[in-house]
């Protein structure tokens, strides 16, 4: 059923939004032997480069993410390459589950566009005036995992996942956008 797919590869950008090479990792190594052959562009680089290269981008996600100072580094980063891994991510979920055709660039359009309004959020919590605790960044770090292996195993969970994100960058925006008539006291 088309549902289902649809559903993975909302998971999937919604990971890819969480984080870049983390998600194309996993989705390399839950392939099984055909590693990136559903990946449009790593599928014609060497898979030992591909896994050495999301390898390395990966652990500095993790570790380097933490820091006050390489975490704007990173965000940046991500913020403008979060639509294409988006797109690339949700394609190869596609492929993996035979959907084929003109539903492509649509596919590509809505993973790019889910992943950069949730890499939004992730910056917009940045630059709040207060950041956010430690632990959301291990939250986060582990929603992305989540993400990723709920997009094979149980697409409809990581699905639904992924809408309750959207939902919350939705609520997000709404709030920051009403902040400033909340806090100017009334006349």
């Amino acid at each position: 059923m088309i549902i289902t797919e649809l559903l993975a590869i909302l998971s999937i950008a919604a990971a890819t939004g969480l984080r870049l090479a983390l998600p194309l990792l996993l989705i390399g190594l839950m392939s099984g032997p055909q590693l990136w052959s559903n990946v449009p562009l790593l599928s014609r680089l060497p898979p030992a480069l591909v896994l050495g290269v999301l390898a390395t981008w990966s652990m500095a996600e993790l570790m380097l993410s933490k820091d006050r100072y390489s975490q704007r580094f990173f965000q940046i980063l991500e913020l403008f390459l979060s639509p294409g891994v988006g797109a690339l991510a949700g394609l190869a979920v596609a492929r993996t589950f035979g959907l084929d055709g003109w539903i492509n660039p649509l596919i590509g359009l809505i993973s790019a566009l889910l992943a950069l309004v949730i890499q939004l959020l992730q910056v917009g919590w940045f630059y709040r005036p207060r950041r956010p605790p430690l632990w959301l960044f291990f939250i986060v770090d582990g929603l992305c995992i989540a993400l990723a292996v709920l997009a094979f195993d149980a697409p409809n969970q990581g699905g639904i996942i992924a809408l309750l994100l959207l939902w919350l960058v939705i609520r997000t925006s709404y709030l920051w956008q009403h902040w400033p008539r909340r806090s100017k006291p009334k006349p």
